[in-house]
């Protein structure tokens, strides 16, 4: 048996993480991917198919796009990230990594050259067969100075893209990658046809995935058919869906409940307690990577000078909030986004409310009281103006003034988000460290929603990408955890449980917490019972 064989057996059993797979594999110069049925439990029962399936969601906005560069919020994320397209890799419902439209992969010693071997049956919905060529295409919509993909930090590493054939595609990167494989899952990252000039028609909406659009109005719905001659026989079983934009909770959980829709995601916690009286609705609840923020733009006053953040990190209870705002559904954040289910969570003091540390911080930025806006919708998140108001009594007592200022939930992501110095904010998190800090950390990231820039930890987060050494990795990480929790300009209160409902007559597997409604995968994996 050989190395790589033993490391199949291990992951197989349990033994080892996924993380330590992909780090062992890569040091061996190896990283296939392996049949999903290897990672992904207990098998559910036989799927059924057909029915018309409609889902309710609390996100959605008129100024959306079927661009993949876009997408930015639970509506694109579920119905054209994961609904009408497919990617390299699929995260896997207990969080391993499996292949999708990548059979396998091997990675050079060193993991800057990736070598992807490609499905040969995959049809794209106008009917063409997909080809290296258009992995590549679809790779280049994220990359270079022109374009606006809120991808394009994770695929900046990438300095060279070459077909060897129809269906092998060989990626060298600019530094060692070990997570490379996980990054490709990106919901921006699906892959799309090339047309003559090299180039995907990104807002054709033309995908490989389980869904073909039929019509689609932004901010109102999507309405979906399947896709014919998908190359899946265990995903997509419903002949059709349609995904709604209702923002507001209240008449979201009415839709539920009066059976206008089969799910709905970002359940008001407050009403749980009516909501599960209900016998035809079912609470659905995982947890992982998703946290709230409030983000603080670091190159606008007064946020640019750190003590005036960190007497703002001071002033809030934690634990208050936790318990008013999600009623326990999560666990306390540490102002950074690294979550409890990450392989590389960094076990830091936890910081608490602390009126004496505000006014010290207070004092040292040259002040006795600080003034300040903060902007918030419950489109951020369920909760978040409630949140907003709660955290502007607890600073109030120690010489804070919070001017809350509501927002309008349509447009937020477009109007508010990284345009307004400080706002509410939510991050459904990511499976990797590299992925999560390369998204909204690192200098130059287009989705860096606080413009902070740490000559330390942008240093970090090259080395700790390349390290295959696990107790290295690990420092690293640790060290930047406490940079962003000691000097950047996020303010992170609480990690989130994903809470969503449907009606009792959905049925699904095992489900993924790597983002709401089972990993956004809910159109493709879940079907009607029988």
């Amino acid at each position: 048996m050989t190395e790589y064989e033993k490391l199949q057996q291990q992951m197989a059993s349990g033994k080892i993480s996924r993380c330590e797979f992909l780090t062992r594999a890569s040091a061996l110069g190896v990283a296939m991917a392996l049949p999903a049925g290897l990672f992904s439990g207990t098998a559910a029962a036989a799927p059924k198919k057909g029915g018309h399936f409609r889902v309710g969601m609390g996100h959605g906005s008129t100024t959306d796009s079927q661009d993949p560069a876009s997408w930015e919020n639970g509506f694109t994320q579920l119905t054209f990230g994961y609904g009408t397209n497919n990617h390299l890799t699929e995260i896997l419902p207990n969080g391993q990594l499996g292949p999708e439209l990548a059979e396998s992969w091997e990675a050079s010693p060193d993991a800057k050259v990736w070598t992807f071997t490609l499905r040969k049956d995959v049809e794209f919905h106008n009917g063409k067969t997909m080809d290296a060529n258009d992995v590549i295409a679809s790779l280049n919509h994220h990359r270079g100075d022109k374009t606006k993909s809120g991808a394009k930090a994770i695929v900046d590493g990438i300095i060279d893209l070459k077909a060897d054939g129809k269906n092998v595609l060989v990626v060298t990167m600019k530094s060692g990658n070990a997570d490379f494989p996980f990054v490709l899952n990106d919901y921006h990252l699906a892959i799309q046809p090339a047309n003559k000039d090299g180039k995907i028609d990104a807002k054709s909406g033309v995908g490989c995935g389980p869904f073909v659009v039929q019509s689609y109005e932004p901010g109102v719905n999507a309405k979906l058919k399947r896709h014919a001659n998908y190359w899946r026989s265990d995903y997509g079983h419903f002949d059709s869906a349609e995904v709604l934009t209702i923002a507001d909770v209240a008449a979201r959980t009415n839709a539920l409940t009066t059976g206008e829709v089969d799910a709905i995601d970002r359940l008001d916690i407050k009403t749980l307690h009516l909501l599960k009286r209900n016998k035809n609705v079912k609470i659905e609840e995982t947890s992982g990577t998703a946290h709230y923020t409030f983000a603080m733009l670091t190159d606008v006053a007064p946020f640019d000078n750190n003590h005036v953040r960190l007497a703002l990190k001071y002033a809030v209870d934690r634990k208050a909030l936790l318990q008013n705002v999600l009623r326990g559904h999560g666990v306390l954040g540490n102002d950074h986004p690294i979550g409890q289910s990450n392989r590389y969570h960094a076990d830091l003091p936890q910081r608490d409310y602390d009126p004496d540390k505000v006014k010290f911080h207070l004092k040292k930025a040259g002040l006795s009281k600080l003034k300040v806006d903060l902007s918030a919708a419950d489109a951020a998140f369920t909760g978040a103006v409630d949140a907003a108001i709660l955290y502007k009594e607890q600073a109030a007592k120690v010489g804070i003034d919070i001017n809350v200022i509501r927002e309008p939930n349509d447009g937020y992501w477009s109007n508010v988000w990284m345009k307004k110095p400080w706002c509410a904010v939510y991050w459904g998190g990511r499976p990797t460290e590299d992925w999560m800090f390369s998204t909204a950390y690192a200098e130059g990231a287009k989705w860096n929603d606080t413009h902070w820039h740490n000559k330390r930890f942008n240093v970090l987060l090259i080395q700790a990408r390349a390290e295959l050494d696990d107790s290295k990795r690990r420092a690293m990480y640790t060290e930047m955890q406490s940079l962003v929790r000691d000097d950047g300009g996020v303010l992170v209160p609480m990690f989130n449980n994903y809470v969503f409902g449907t009606n009792t007559k959905v049925a699904h597997g095992p489900m993924g917490a790597n983002w709401g409604m089972d990993g956004n995968r809910a159109l493709e994996r879940w079907w009607f019972k029988a």
